[in-house]
């Protein structure tokens, strides 16, 4: 029995017990599709969790079963076994309850209906929902504003261009009051300015909200931004599951790029044969290596350079981003 401190309500008690509870929790997750020699393995026994308030980006060359763990998350694909919870609720059990907590914003801004405008499409999401689009109407203008959508509020979003599409999309995913949301490609169709304003807006909504966010984007850059996390699937199978502080310190191979002057060819090939992974840039009178390696590694490609007389300019660090750590960790396939 739940031990509960002196003039604790029920209520604090529950709010505290689900703070401390993952949002997400799947467990042995599974799919196969086909049978016999053309049986394909999609998800091999997939477990992870996320926990409340935090936004975890999951990643996967095609094919790794990344969008097939996703759909059978959300009850889209029926999966062949494993368990899932959302809030403590297991899907299998009570899916009504379960997929109340959770949205979704699924290949890219397919998700609003076209005919409605705007602001019909938050308070239509908000409504189906459970919640009453005038008690949240406060929330919705939030949003509006939040996405720069304003000006374009009343307006049916099949006139829209395809960013603004993208944001009216986003927005109908956060109009209700959810627990869970997943985003896939969130950033697709929008320029720069656009894409910037959105991470900046989904890391406050995170944590006015603690809403937890499960990420899906090509763009490593947003990743490496805006997710706490990162789980990396290949070939059905989780294959790395870490912050992104750490996969980005995982490997002890960095680069290092040097720009000198007064260099021959026949040091710019002992230096190619030196070293694994050597690119050569020439310009005007100036040599430029980039080369992958360790500490050592760069002492010796500046002794290579010292024999050949060059004269070195500039040096700079390297250091790997989150791209080369998932090309490193799933054989060079690209997201």
């Amino acid at each position: 029995m739940p031990v509960r401190s002196a003039g604790e309500t029920g209520d604090e008690a529950e709010a505290e017990r689900a703070s401390a509870e993952p949002t997400l929790e799947v467990e042995g997750l599974s799919k196969q599709f086909g049978k016999g020699d053309d049986a394909v393995v999609a998800v091999d026994d997939v477990s992870f969790s996320v926990e409340r308030g935090s936004v975890v980006g999951l990643l996967g060359p095609n094919g790794a079963g990344k969008t097939t763990a996703i759909k059978s998350i959300l009850g889209l694909i029926v999966p062949d076994a494993g368990t899932v919870r959302i809030d403590g609720v297991d899907v299998g059990a009570d899916p009504t309850e379960a997929y109340s907590r959770v949205d979704a914003m699924l290949e890219g801004a397919r998700n609003d209906y076209w005919r409605l405008t705007v602001r019909e499409n938050l308070q239509y999401f908000a409504s189906i929902g459970g919640e009453d689009p005038e008690a949240v109407a406060e929330r919705h203008e939030t949003l509006l504003d939040q996405f720069d959508l304003a000006e374009k509020a009343d307006e049916p979003v099949r006139g829209l261009s395809r960013g603004m599409k993208q944001k009216a999309s986003l927005a109908s995913v956060l109009a209700g009051d959810v627990s869970l949301v997943f985003l896939d490609e969130p950033t697709l169709g929008l320029d720069i300015e656009s894409a910037l304003t959105l991470r900046k807006e989904l890391g406050r909504l995170v944590e006015e909200r603690d809403l937890t966010v499960v990420l899906s984007s090509h763009d490593m850059a947003v990743i490496e931004d805006v997710c706490d996390r990162v789980i990396i699937m290949d070939d059905g199978n989780v294959v790395a599951d870490d912050t992104v502080e750490d996969l980005l310190g995982m490997f002890e191979t960095q680069g290092y790029r040097v720009t000198v002057r007064d260099i021959g060819d026949e040091t710019t090939a002992r230096v190619r044969g030196a070293f694994e992974s050597v690119e050569v840039d020439r310009f005007d009178d100036r040599t430029r290596y980039e080369v992958s390696t360790d500490s050592d590694g760069f002492y010796r490609l500046v002794h290579l350079l010292e024999d050949g007389d060059a004269r070195v300019e500039t040096v700079e660090t390297i250091t790997p981003d989150l791209e080369e750590v998932f090309l490193n960790v799933t054989g060079g396939d690209r997201p």
